[in-house]
């Protein structure tokens, strides 16, 4: 018997493989969140598959998303980024996802851990939702609004109310697959 996904996921093995394994599941490593932080970051105003199928590309490109070695990337190494067609090559967004990586050392610095951070708006425990339809979900929430304030505040760069939203599904701080997704109760 075949098993029932999300409706968002379907028709695509990568996005089918992205679906099964990781989008949902609570991530509490810091560098993981830093990867999906830079992902969503670059994803804004594009679809979450054409950043699927580049995931590799930028982690090469991006030195396995280090955010110390990020945060120290120069001028030189900027320009070969926005050289590499294997990536986005938007300025702003490899720009935000320099200053990004030195926001998220001082959340690290002052929090102990970006995980300590951003799982402490939730009180460490996922918010699971009951949606029918995958296309129930909100695309954000109050609570992406008070995180996306407090981020930018903190000096980060493209995490508007949408783009924390996406980020907040794809490591678990909420749970938004559909009630009967097999995911659903699994994560």
């Amino acid at each position: 018997m075949a098993k029932h996904r999300c409706g968002w996921c379907l028709g695509d093995p990568l996005y089918e493989a992205y679906h099964d394994n990781e989008w949902g599941v609570p991530v509490k490593e810091d560098a993981v969140l830093f990867e999906f932080l830079v992902l969503e970051t670059f994803q804004a105003g594009l679809s979450w598959i054409t950043i699927l199928r580049k995931r590799e590309n930028f982690r090469i490109a991006f030195d396995h998303f280090d955010y110390r070695q990020i945060a120290n990337y120069e001028q030189g190494k900027i320009d070969t980024l926005l050289a590499d067609s294997g990536i986005i090559r938007n300025k702003l967004k490899v720009h935000a996802t320099v200053s990004n990586a030195k926001a998220f050392l001082k959340v690290q610095k002052e929090f102990g851990s970006f995980s300590n951070y951003i799982w402490g708006f939730v009180n460490g425990k996922p918010i699971k939702n009951r949606w029918k339809h995958y296309k129930d979900a909100p695309a954000n929430t109050p609570l992406s609004d008070t995180i996306s304030k407090d981020l930018k505040r903190r000096g980060f760069k493209f995490v508007g109310s949408t783009v924390v939203y996406a980020f907040m599904q794809a490591v678990g701080i909420v749970n938004d697959h559909e009630m009967d997704c097999f995911r659903y109760e699994q994560v």
